[in-house]
């Protein structure tokens, strides 16, 4: 017997990620699909050979779904997440775990009770490059991490979002909460963390809605920009931009610069990994591209996640990894909003 999975959402990251990742995974018979609007999960169930359910509480109480995908929007994961755990199920949540720190605690301890798996869907993980570049940093062959810096910019999710329109709910404040940041940025915060094995301390930061506007040309109310500075708690200092407002190319990249070198991610189209020593050696790593809007590549999460639940193993994100990315996402909010430098 395979596995039935329940997904919440059938937004655009149902629509390319979960869903068809899902479908290819070996272990996973059976894909029933919820939406507040129900075209949309009848669109899915046909596109991939699915079922729809137009009741979520049934769909989290069913005895035959053993995963939930919670890809409701940001104010909304803490319900559904929280529930899905409370009755048995594994639960794959999308980022961020939540809007605040109450809300993402209830959903750890919902976890705790239920000893389900619980992981957060942080994909910059599960890249090879990263991978790779992780292995590098650990293996302490280029010395100590001194300083960093990263960025994550693209057109902006009215490019992407299902409805390819202004009235995205990633522009509303009480939806998207937490703006670009919370869209793009504390998939960075989280890929950090795993790299320098490390955690920020301080942060201090500038936002703007600098050219975002919504459905009734007014600017919109979360920022469409961000940039800070971070120390962590080993002493390293770098530098962070986030940004909807990328016009022409996507940057996902991030250089981490040690004692004896640097590591370059995602800077070169050729290479995706680079490494430059002290005396200007270079070692350059063809690996996968990174998944852009433009280019749909399978992700690994959704493997990852069946794997962790078949082999009974912790999976790669947490629900406290997530929520500490959320704090300094949180703490990055606030030092643009209050302009001061911030402890998380």
């Amino acid at each position: 017997m395979g596995i039935k999975v329940g997904i919440i959402g059938c937004g655009s990251i149902t629509k390319l990620r979960h869903a068809p990742e899902y479908k290819a995974n070996p272990f996973v018979d059976e894909i029933v699909f919820y939406d507040r609007n129900p075209e949309r999960a009848e669109a899915l169930a046909v596109m991939f050979d699915g079922i729809i359910e137009q009741d979520v509480d049934k769909l989290l109480t069913d005895p035959m779904i053993q995963v939930i995908s919670d890809c409701s929007s940001n104010e909304s994961h803490h319900i559904f997440s929280t529930k899905a755990l409370l009755n048995g199920k594994h639960v794959l949540c999308e980022k961020p775990i939540s809007l605040t720190i109450e809300h993402a605690k209830e959903i750890l301890d919902a976890q705790k009770k239920s000893g389900k798996k619980f992981m957060v869907d942080h994909n910059q993980r599960f890249t090879r490059a990263h991978q790779k570049a992780k292995e590098i940093i650990q293996s302490k062959e280029l010395g100590k991490v001194l300083t960093f810096r990263t960025t994550f910019g693209h057109s902006g999710p009215e490019q992407w979002g299902i409805n390819k329109s202004n009235s995205t709910w990633f522009f509303q404040k009480e939806r998207s909460g937490l703006g670009v940041a919370g869209d793009l940025g504390i998939h960075k915060i989280d890929l950090l963390h795993y790299l320098l094995d490390d955690e920020m301390e301080q942060v201090s930061a500038f936002q703007g809605a600098l050219d975002k506007v919504d459905e009734n040309n007014e600017p919109i109310e979360v920022c469409d920009n961000i940039v800070c500075s971070l120390k962590t708690k080993k002493g390293r200092i770098g530098t962070a931009a986030f940004s909807w407002t990328y016009y022409g190319e996507e940057d996902n990249s991030t250089i981490i610069y040690c004692e004896k070198g640097i590591v370059k991610i995602y800077h070169s189209d050729q290479h995706q990994l680079e490494v430059i020593t002290k005396d200007g050696e270079k070692v350059q790593y063809q690996l996968e591209n990174i998944q852009t809007n433009n280019n749909q590549t399978n992700s690994g999460v959704i493997d990852a996640f069946i794997e962790s639940i078949r082999m009974d193993q912790t999976p790669l994100v947490t629900g406290e990894d997530a929520l500490l990315a959320l704090k300094v996402i949180l703490g990055i909010i606030e030092a643009a909003e209050t302009n001061t430098v911030v402890m998380i």
